[in-house]
C-alpha cells in the first residue's frame, strides 16, 4: 500500500530485518498487533477500515516469507473493524510454493481470505488476471446495486489460456515438481551460505526463494552494490535474476516451473564461481572492473571482514 493519509502502512513482516526477528518468542502476534494499532490509529480518527492488502509472499519486500500465524490474527483484527482481508496471489499463486496450491495457505488449512487476486502464471504470458471471492461478499456488492462491468471480461482466448494452463499445471505435476526442484535450490544454496559469508540469509519455500546479501553478520547491513554486481556477472553467464527488498540486495529465484533438477546444479555452480572469485579479489584488493558487456564498477572492501 502506499505511504498516504488514507492507506496506511503496517510494518512489513520480516522476521530477518524487521522489527521482530527470528529471535522473538512470537513474531507473528507481535506483526498482527502492529496491524491493529494501525487499524486503532485509524478509528481514532474516525476513519474506517476497508481492506487489508497484502502478497500471501512479499515479493518486492525482499522474498519475505510471513511467520506462521500472522494472517489469521490479521484477518481477526481486520475483520472486527469491518473490513475484508485481499491475499494477493499474482507472483505466488498456482502451485509455484509445492506444498500448497496457493501461497496463503502457508498460514493454515483453516485460513480462507475474503478475497484473491490472481495474475501473470495464471496465462503463462498470456495478459489475463481474475478475482475470486466469497460468497458473503458477493452478496454485500449486489445488494448495493451497483452493476459490475468489465468490457473485456470473460474474453473466449483468455478463458482458454487459462484453462490450458490449468491442465499444463494438473498433467505435468508443476505443483509437486516446484516442490522436489525448490527443495534441492534450497539445499544448495544453504551449502553457499556456510562457504560464502555475504549471503546473510536464504529463505522461501518452494520455486520462490531469496538470497538475501550483507556487507557484515552484525548489521546485516544491505549489500547493494555487491548484488548490483552479482546480477551483472550472472547474466554474463546467461542466467537472468534480479534484485529486491528495500536495500535492492535480495536476489530473487522464481524460476519457470519447468525448472529443473540439472538448472539448479547449473545456476548454483555458477553463482559459487563468481562469489569465489569475488572473495578472490577481495582479499588481495584489487578493484572489479567493468566487464565490456557493462558490469558495474566496484571496489573494495567488497565483502564485510
Amino acid at each position: 500500500m502506499t505511504r498516504s493519509c488514507h492507506s496506511p502502512q503496517a510494518p512489513l513482516p520480516d522476521t530477518y530485518r524487521g522489527l521482530y526477528r527470528e529471535d522473538h518468542p512470537n513474531p507473528a502476534e507481535a506483526y498482527a498487533s502492529e496491524v491493529k494499532r494501525v487499524v486503532s490509529s485509524a478509528q481514532e480518527q474516525g476513519r474506517q477500515i476497508a481492506a487489508f492488502f497484502a502478497e500471501s509472499l512479499p515479493s518486492v519486500g525482499g522474498q519475505i516469507v510471513p511467520p506462521a500465524g500472522y494472517f489469521p490474527e490479521v484477518a481477526e483484527h481486520i475483520r472486527k473493524a469491518g473490513g475484508v482481508f485481499v491475499a494477493d496471489e499474482i507472483q505466488v499463486g498456482f502451485g509455484r510454493v509445492g506444498k500448497h496450491f496457493w501461497a496463503f495457505q502457508l498460514q493454515g488449512e483453516d485460513f480462507v481470505p475474503d478475497i484473491v487476486t490472481m495474475g501473470k502464471s495464471i496465462g503463462n504470458g498470456h495478459p489475463v488476471a481474475c478475482v475470486a471471492t466469497t460468497q458473503a461478499v458477493a452478496r454485500a456488492f449486489e445488494a448495493t446495486g451497483v452493476e459490475y462491468f468489465n468490457t473485456f471480461g470473460g474474453n473466449p482466448v483468455s478463458c482458454a489460456v487459462g484453462l490450458a494452463v490449468l491442465d499444463v499445471l494438473e498433467k505435468e505435476q508443476l505443483q509437486a515438481h516446484a516442490a522436489c526442484v525448490g527443495s534441492f535450490l534450497m539445499e544448495l544454496l544453504q551449502q553457499q551460505k556456510a562457504k560464502h559469508p555475504i549471503i546473510g540469509d536464504i529463505r522461501g519455500v518452494g520455486l520462490f526463494i531469496g538470497v538475501d546479501l550483507i556487507k557484515d553478520e552484525a548489521t546485516r547491513m544491505p549489500a547493494t552494490e555487491e548484488a548490483d554486481y552479482l546480477v551483472s556477472r550472472m547474466k554474463e553467464n546467461y542466467i537472468l535474476l534480479s534484485t529486491d527488498g528495500p536495500g535492492r540486495n535480495v536476489l530473487k529465484f522464481k524460476p519457470p516451473m519447468c525448472f529443473s533438477l540439472d538448472n539448479v546444479q547449473h545456476v548454483v555452480a555458477k553463482l559459487d564461481a563468481i562469489l569465489t572469485d569475488m572473495e578472490e579479489k577481495v582479499r588481495s584488493c584489487e578493484t572489479l572492473r567493468p566487464q565490456p558487456s557493462g558490469s558495474p564498477a566496484l571496489s573494495c572492501p567488497l565483502l564485510g571482514e
